[in-house]
């Protein structure tokens, strides 16, 4: 469970906006990871070592490019199961409840289903973070398609975090 909590953690700092504390992030999450093997492990890793050269301006305008230009590759999980509808805003609200009954309050003011958001009520609270990234495995699988088409180095990010919804299930 710990591990699952360190990729979360790492998943949710590595799919922020590249901001000024990207180096930060970046170095956090090498560190926090750096000697955990699996397969929720290695793809952070490896999404470190190609971004690790990239100019912090490019990484930001190919950040935009791939999340904000297109909605098949959005990082807001009920946009794929809602889009812009009323229901999302039931949707947006009953994840806010939740996050208020773990006794936990998104701190940089984004919307509750944002994946980092996500991520990070994951990595705080592991039982009912992991029961709403499962709930949304769906997004997350037109979301990895998504990055895949588009030819992304966050697929990686993403495949550590479905990584880590495959442990523990058994295969046919």
């Amino acid at each position: 469970m710990n591990q699952q909590r360190a990729v979360h953690q790492a998943a949710s700092l590595l799919l922020q906006y590249p901001d000024q504390r990207w180096p930060v992030h970046r170095a956090l999450v090498l560190e926090s990871i750096g000697g955990l093997r699996g397969p929720a492990a290695e793809p952070l890793l490896r999404f470190c070592r190609r971004t690790a050269d990239t100019p912090l301006l490019d990484l930001a305008a190919q950040y935009a490019t791939t999340f904000d230009r297109s909605r098949r590759r959005t990082l807001y999980l009920t946009h794929y199961t809602d889009g812009d509808t009323r229901r999302r805003g039931a949707s947006l609200a009953a994840l806010k409840a939740r996050y208020r009954q773990h006794g936990w309050e998104p701190s940089d003011g984004e919307l509750p289903d944002h994946l980092p958001v996500v991520l990070e009520f994951a990595a705080r609270c592991p039982t009912a973070g992991r029961a709403v990234l499962h709930e949304h495995r769906g997004a997350l699988a037109l979301l990895a398609t998504g990055l895949a088409s588009h030819g992304s180095p966050y697929l990686d990010v993403i495949r550590a975090v479905r990584a880590t919804l495959d442990e523990g299930v058994r295969r046919p």
